[in-house]
């Protein structure tokens, strides 16, 4: 393995969990955060190394479930969100976002991951990176910036791929979930029922569910020149996920309500239900001809249990890694990469979501009855329908399209990535690496299940004729939409008014590196007090980035009704031209209290096309004064420039915020009279302000080309422990502060609008529109103002634990019982603060959740002061012949502290997310020294996940009442998986 040759810490994560057979052979060693040719193979930036035995202990398929296990990386997209989805799975180290993370393959940059524009960021897609290709897995924060490019704002993430791989080999796995379903607020669900209106949408699932069955097979084949010159490895893989419901799980089965508890709150839904809503009446849900007048808390559709917790995926991927030896100095390489990913969100039906509608007065499918409650608009004569049938009807109109099933968006990322180089040592003391890049994504989405806007408003307005009830405009085929009458929706009308949509894009990068490193010792350029000489390295590269997006017309324009807000087209691209040196400086050797003290200084001038130069560097250094104590530090400068999605997007109304201080409101209330003022309305207009109840607000988003790069100081100090008394432990502890200016970001819709209520701030006010009917959620000509800026400031200081120890049990006396080794991983998160504006007082959500410390500043999840994982394995000394061989056994623990919400006073249900600890187990065997199993179960105690109503419960990251990115939400997974060799 390579990690076997990693001194320092990267040997304190990467503790062998299983044994193993493997024919690869390692030609080299990478060593993330420096591309100086290193003597002692020690990094002076902090590094947290997984190794490919790890990661097959954990059973996962996708490689996001393993990195997600880290103390240091944060959820951001991935398999379990559905509204929201952008179809990838992607990194957030330190909680500072995806788009402040790098990922690299083998030290060279992985591109962006989608064009989709959905959530506005653009970062590297992990679904592309075989996971039974893994080697090593490197996480490092700080001193990265300078040395593999400027945006390497919270660490960097460096996959290290196998490669000169000789022989055959095939891995296999197959995963499913089991859950037992017996959580208390069940009770919430069975009370639902017994109250609604639709009583068939509130149900529980049966006790036992296995589901989630996840299978992925990988062929690598690897095969040397005749001359032992050159090697290529290639691999094939394809991977199948089923999904998961909701409704699967009896703690999502409905939408929780904020409350005082869960039992007591009970579900909550959405006001677009089930029958139909008609200005203040609903159809008579026991099929009466009159409407029945609507009560809010009664007439709600539970729209979670369609929604998929887990994604179906299926994904193929194909590559290969080939190398030659021309001449001794020139060694000629080229990676081929592709994956064929398709994954497929799905959300609760679509129909007539709650907006201003009419409907002329002598639509045929209303009742007498019907006709006489409902009022037509002065503009039309007034009166009731009854007596005025020329009249017009206009209010608010709802309808769930219960007959059509949930929304789906099929979802189809096609990435390539293509790299050709050449490498060599031009004399001892001199090597190079030239490369070109390319790296091209093709995006496909089509959602089906949406009505159109348009239609619906066409399939309303029906008129009697001598063939029977007709669209007054029937042009385009339109069908009569009859929602008047329990059953009278026809599947004609359904194929007028449900319209496929479609999205592409693609996006292109190229990139253009050349770096040369030297050792200056025969040179004499070193200290007087050190041995070895200066080493250096210093290099240029050319990067470009494209991005084309665009939809049809109806999803372009808005028309595509309950998707969100309008998907306008997008195009634009930058250049970015870089030079950059690194040296790495012996101070001082072999001398007392200083067996070693070693500087490192990096810099990076960049010239960007869209915001001109920016500069980065980096100060480090190592001191070990005596044998197995190394203490080391760094300061690092990171700029990061805006991407083209925050320059170039459109401004456009979409789903955005999770509540209206001023909507639902009492006349007793005293922010009534607060409101009125604020917003210019009558007391009576304010009273009128209808709170959603799904709690989902329209936000204004969108790109700002005026933008400014962001700054980042990052400051890290450490020591590392190697006791010789002790051998085979190692520890590190290292100290991290990372301090980001200028956040390019929206300032957040609830942020605005709480802080133009409560501090009645005329700035934050004027962001605020609403539309006639003083909302911000029926119509999109209601929203709050949040396009990117650059805004405050973003900080995260904490410590990062490493421990790895290894023992044979011979030398505690337990003779012929094999060996112990053990990791363990934590992170002290010490403070996570946001600043919204320059001079503003920080926030600190180190500790708490909700919507302002899960959804603002780019934060996207809980976030718990410490979190850990840890795991100690057994190589057993048991055989048996030739089909039992290297039997090891494992158990790990992860381990998430409680988080506080981050409004204290906030729903008692939702003021804390309890700790999580879950257990996982695993053991590995041989069989006739090529066949290596693994079997395992992972959440041995099926704990469910902590819980949030919908009130703290931000849409995309919370999802099912929980945070299935962060926690286990899907219960018990079981795993086993063969890895032969040939």
């Amino acid at each position: 393995m390579a990690s076997s040759m990693i001194c320092g810490v990267a040997m304190l994560a990467s503790t062998q969990a299983l044994a193993q057979t493997a024919t690869e052979e390692v030609s080299e060693v990478v060593v993330t955060g420096t591309r100086i040719p290193s003597p002692n193979l020690e990094s002076v930036s902090p590094v947290t190394a997984v190794t490919a035995a790890e990661i097959k202990a954990t059973g996962v398929t996708r490689v996001e479930d393993m990195i997600n296990s880290l103390p240091q990386a944060f959820a951001a997209q991935g398999s379990a969100l559905s509204n929201g989805s952008t179809g990838t799975a992607t990194i957030s180290l330190r909680g500072l976002g995806a788009t402040r993370t790098q990922v690299l393959i083998d030290g060279r940059r992985l591109m962006p991951g989608t064009p989709n524009t959905l959530g506005g960021a653009l970062a590297a897609d992990i679904n592309f990176i075989p996971s039974a290709l893994i080697q090593r897995v490197d996480v490092l924060t700080g001193g990265a910036s300078a040395v593999y490019g400027a945006d390497a704002v919270g660490g960097v993430v460096n996959f290290i791929m196998m490669r000169n791989f000789e022989g055959v080999r095939v891995d296999a796995q197959y995963g499913i979930y089991q859950h037992d379903n017996g959580n208390d607020v069940a009770g919430a669900v069975s009370a639902a029922r017994a109250r609604a209106s639709t009583k068939e949408f509130f149900n529980l699932p049966k006790d036992n569910v296995r589901d989630g069955e996840s299978s992925q097979v990988t062929l690598v084949m690897g095969v040397n020149s005749p001359d032992g010159k050159g090697n290529v490895t290639a691999y094939a893989g394809y991977r199948h996920v089923e999904p998961i419901l909701q409704g699967n799980r009896d703690f999502s089965a409905c939408t929780l309500n904020s409350g005082a508890d869960f039992l007591t709150a009970g579900c909550g839904g959405s006001g677009t239900a089930f029958p139909a809503r008609v200005g203040s009446f609903i159809v008579d849900f026991n099929g009466g001809s009159a409407f029945i007048p609507r009560v809010a808390s009664r007439d709600i559709y539970n729209f979670g249990p369609s929604n998929y917790f887990q994604r179906p995926d299926d994904r193929y991927v194909l590559g290969a890694f080939a190398e030659y030896e021309v001449t001794e100095w020139a060694k000629a390489y080229m990676d081929v990469m592709f994956m064929d990913d398709t994954s497929t969100y799905q959300i609760a039906p679509g129909g007539v979501f709650a907006g201003t509608f009419s409907i002329n007065c002598a639509n045929p499918f209303l009742s007498a009855a019907q006709r006489g409650q409902l009022t037509a608009t002065a503009a039309s004569g007034g009166g009731t329908c009854a007596s005025n049938p020329a009249g017009t009807f206009t209010g608010i109109v709802a309808r769930r399209n219960i007959e059509g099933g949930g929304r789906q968006g099929r979802t189809q990322h096609q990435q390539y990535r293509y790299v050709v180089g050449v490498k060599g040592d031009l004399n001892d003391n001199w090597s190079y690496d030239f490369a070109m890049q390319y790296g091209r994504v093709s995006f496909n989405q089509v959602q089906t299940g949406f009505f159109r806007t348009s239609a619906i408003r066409q399939a309303l307005n029906v008129v009697s004729t001598p063939t029977g009830p007709q669209c007054a405009d029937p042009s385009g085929g339109c069908v009569p939409y009859n929602i008047f009458s329990l059953g009278g929706v026809t599947r004609a009308a359904l194929d007028f008014l449900e319209t496929p949509s479609t999205q592409n894009g693609n996006l292109f990068e190229r990139i253009v590196n050349f770096n040369i490193g030297g050792d200056l010792t025969e040179y004499g350029v070193k200290t007087p007090w050190a041995n070895d000489g200066v080493g250096v390295s210093i290099g240029a590269e050319y990067r470009r980035e494209q991005l084309d997006y665009a939809a049809d017309f109806i999803s372009s324009s808005g028309d595509l009704a309950g998707s969100g807000g309008a998907n306008p087209p997008v195009n634009g691209s930058f250049d970015v031209y870089e030079v950059f040196a690194e040296t790495r400086i012996p101070l001082v050797q072999d001398a007392p209290f200083a067996k070693s003290l070693t500087a490192e200084l990096a810099f990076r001038y960049s010239d960007y096309s869209t915001v001109g130069t920016t500069e980065t560097y980096k100060i480090a250094g190592d001191w070990e004064p005596v044998d197995g104590v190394r203490v080391r530090g760094g300061y690092n400068r990171a700029v990061r420039a805006p991407h083209i999605l925050e320059l170039y997007s459109p401004r456009n109304v979409t789903l955005d915020g999770t509540r209206d201080p001023c909507a639902g409101l009492t006349a007793a209330n005293p922010l009534v009279a607060r409101c009125a003022a604020l917003f210019k309305l009558t007391t009576a207009q304010v009273l009128a302000i209808e709170a959603n109840p799904a709690a989902q607000y329209n936000g204004l988003i969108g790109g700002n080309p005026n933008l400014d790069p962001e700054i980042a100081d990052t400051y890290t100090v450490g020591v590392v422990l190697q006791p010789s008394f002790l051998p085979g432990l190692n520890v590190s502890l290292d100290y991290f502060d990372i301090t980001v200016k200028g956040f390019l970001g929206g300032y957040g819709a609830d942020n605005i609008i709480d802080r133009c209520v409560q501090n009645q701030d005329a700035s934050f006010c004027a962001l605020v529109r609403r539309d006639a009917q003083g909302s911000l959620w029926l119509s999109p000509q209601g929203y709050v103002e949040d396009t990117t800026f650059n805004t405050g400031k973003l900080a995260t200081t904490g410590v990062d634990i490493n421990v790895g120890y290894r023992t044979d049990l011979d030398s505690l006396g337990m003779e012929g019982m094999g060996s112990l080794s053990g990791n363990f991983v934590g992170t002290w998160l010490d403070t996570l603060k946001f600043a919204t504006l320059p001079g503003d007082p920080l926030t600190d959500c180190a500790g708490k959740f909700g919507t302002v410390c899960s959804a603002t500043a780019g934060l996207t999840s809980p976030n718990p002061e410490w979190r850990h994982k840890a795991r100690l394995t057994w190589a057993t000394p048991l055989e048996y012949g030739e089909w039992l061989k290297d039997l090891s056994v494992s158990l790990q623990w992860r381990y998430f502290s409680s988080v506080d919400l981050d409004n204290p006073a906030g729903a008692a249900s939702d003021l804390k997310l309890a700790s999580r600890s879950y257990f996982d187990l695993t053991a590995s065997w041989t069989v006739r020294d090529n066949l290596n199993f693994r079997a395992g179960v992972n959440n041995v105690f099926d704990k469910d996940p902590p819980l949030t109503g919908q009130g703290n419960c931000p849409t995309g990251p919370c999802n099912g009442n929980t945070w299935p990115q962060v926690y286990d939400a899907f219960g018990r997974y079981l795993f086993i998986g063969l890895t032969a060799d040939f």
